[in-house]
């Protein structure tokens, strides 16, 4: 806790030291102690971040503990339990995200209000900067959690079917659709912003079959196996499995879902870096058929292990994501590479008209970042409630009144309550930070017109 404290203080005095060193340390040496205080800052951060992450793992898995919760002696032990990596990468990649997609609403905003057209050139250029990096985060998440469910699956087998098939299971369901909204909000914006290219045009034709892949994809990962039923449901149904749900909803296919969506993602996003640009290479044509082929086998593989898993055992079942997976990532770290390779030196179609995108980009972006929130609220409940009656899990038991798990109602009402309020105070920061802004005058020679302030026109 004293490391804890002590972390605190210096994040926040590095912090105050950036922010009212901005205009101090532009020039020389200081502007590259500026730049290193920004990594600094970022690694206090990151540790403040697994220090607290340390304590809910434990809480969830306890160690370097006896039965009845005396310390053992190594410190370490305690810290490192078996959720504390899972924790530290799922939450990482989720507040990179978070931050991206709350500086992007930033943009949007600014955009959205903005008065010329040299303003809404730049933010539009900024939240396409913000949403790039939340997105670039955004996709690797659901593996990330994946992980941190197999390690709880791995740790307490009963904690994994209390969050994915009993208790918790409705929340589930809601975080898959948060899901499927965070994706087909992303993909919305990249077709969106075709239209700010010259170009960008060709590929509109194809946006549908995209939205077929999406949609699919997602009312294959929102379909539960299995529901938790009232004893008269379970009478009226005959029986613990569902009708007509019993028959889906089992794990490969939910992968198979969403690894679906994240490839189709990565072609939205493949398409816009070709937006207004085309390969020169002299290999463009075997470039380009050997990246559709790719495309093509690795989601004709997903889809086929994903209906494979029907007719194997779940204890087999569960080790097909791990194929799932491998084809998705491979289409990520060797497609997109392969891509820009083929861009490189190549021919532009026209300049990147920034600004001219339509309003419903920017309330696509907002919603974004919304669900973002959200679904980090959403999260952070059903990681304290796994633990049910338990303030440790197992080894310390909350013998209060208040020892119970709230209904997925109130849970829902409690966490919209607390989007709403965040993003309230955020508009409200959004409004002060407008008031703040000062027009800096740009000195120009004698005879000479004042430039317009542009943004980078590159990717």
């Amino acid at each position: 806790m004293h490391i804890y404290a002590l972390t605190f203080v210096a994040e926040s005095g590095v912090l105050y030291i950036y922010y009212y060193g901005w205009d101090k340390m532009r020039e020389g040496v200081l502007k590259w102690v500026h730049l290193s205080m920004s990594v600094i800052l970022n690694v206090i951060g990151t540790m403040l971040m697994m220090l607290a992450n340390s304590w809910i793992a434990f809480m969830m898995s306890p160690a370097g503990v006896d039965e009845q919760g005396r310390y053992l002696g190594n410190v370490w032990h305690v810290i490192h339990t078996a959720l504390w990596n899972p924790l530290n990468v799922h939450r990482i990649l989720g507040n990179m995200a978070f931050g991206g997609g709350v500086v992007a609403a930033y943009a949007a905003y600014r955009f959205l209000s903005s008065k010329t057209d040299e303003e809404r050139a730049h933010y539009d250029w900024m939240g396409y900067i913000a949403m790039s990096l939340g997105v670039a985060f955004l996709i690797p998440l659901p593996f990330a959690g994946y992980w941190l469910m197999r390690e709880v699956y791995a740790y307490r087998q009963q904690m994994g079917i209390t969050l994915m098939g009993g208790l918790l299971a409705w929340l589930f369901i809601i975080q898959a659709t948060m899901i499927g909204i965070l994706f087909l909000t992303t993909n919305y914006y990249l077709w969106q912003a075709l239209g700010r290219m010259t170009g960008g045009e060709r590929f509109q034709k194809y946006i549908k079959y995209l939205v077929f892949i999406l949609v699919v994809g997602l009312l294959v990962f929102i379909t539960p196996h299995t529901i938790v039923m009232s004893p008269a449901e379970l009478k009226a149904m005959g029986g613990q499995q569902h009708p007509v749900l019993g028959n889906y909803g089992v794990m490969s296919a939910k992968n198979g879902g969403i690894n679906a969506i994240i490839m189709t993602t990565i072609i939205s996003f493949i398409w816009y870096q070709r937006g207004n640009r085309v390969p020169t290479v002299s290999w463009a044509k075997f470039g380009n058929i050997f990246m559709g082929c790719f495309f093509v086998i690795a989601q004709l593989n997903n889809v086929w292990l994903a209906c494979y898993g029907y007719f194997i055992p779940a204890n087999v079942r569960i080790g097909l994501s791990v194929p799932q997976v491998a084809g998705t990532l491979s289409c990520l770290f060797l497609m997109t590479p392969l891509n820009l390779a083929m861009l490189k030196n190549g021919r532009q179609l026209g300049p990147i008209r920034w600004g001219q995108i339509p309003p419903r980009s920017q309330y696509a972006i907002i919603m974004l970042a919304t669900a973002f929130t959200w679904m980090m609220g959403l999260m952070g409940y059903i990681r304290s409630s796994v633990r049910l009656f338990w303030h440790v899990n197992e080894v310390m038991r909350d013998n209060s009144p208040w020892a119970y798990t709230h209904t997925i109602g109130f849970a829902a009402n409690v966490i919209s309550f607390n989007v709403l309020f965040f993003w309230i105070s955020i508009m409200f920061v959004f409004w002060l930070g407008t008031l703040g802004a000062k027009k800096v005058p740009v000195p120009a020679q004698a005879g000479q017109p004042v430039p317009s302030p542009q943004p980078a026109t590159g990717h």
